[in-house]
């Protein structure tokens, strides 16, 4: 089953259950994806979003709420940071399972031996392959200074 039919499986599913929260986020999620295929096809792409660019999405919308969050918390909105939060519990339901800390670091290794890099000039080549393999599997905010350590 593709992305968009798990989306919308599990809004019908959200709306006969009744869950409003769930369902809102659903919507969110819909929402980003159709902006994405409305600027598609104004670049005059009719394809629409392929499975990779959808997790890609959900992968920004996950780091805007825990920005959010954060920035709620501290705000001392602890509600709104809460809300925030729910929503990264429904949007993650369709994101793969992230790697850990061991496991982006032997990405890395693995990277960096596939594209034969040797300093920190061959970083693009690794993050290349790293995006290709990962997307929506690691923060690539946080693997970029793994693979600048390894490369420097």
């Amino acid at each position: 089953m593709d992305m968009r039919t798990r989306i919308t499986t599990a809004m019908k599913e959200a709306m006969k259950a009744k869950e409003a929260a769930r369902l809102s986020t659903l919507r969110l999620i819909n929402a980003a994806i159709k902006d994405r295929d409305i600027a598609l096809r104004g670049e005059g792409d009719d394809s629409g979003v392929a499975g990779d660019e959808i997790l890609g999405i959900l992968g920004k919308m996950v780091k805007q709420r825990q920005e959010s969050a954060r920035a709620y918390e501290e705000g001392g909105r602890l509600e709104l940071a809460e809300k925030e939060l729910q929503e990264i519990v429904v949007i993650e339901e369709f994101l793969p399972r992230q790697l850990d800390a061991d496991e982006s670091e032997a990405a890395v290794v693995d990277a960096i031996k596939s594209v034969g890099a040797e300093s920190i000039r061959d970083m693009g080549k690794v993050m290349g392959v790293l995006k290709s393999k990962y997307t929506g599997q690691m923060d690539f905010g946080r693997v970029g200074p793994l693979v600048k350590d390894r490369l420097g």
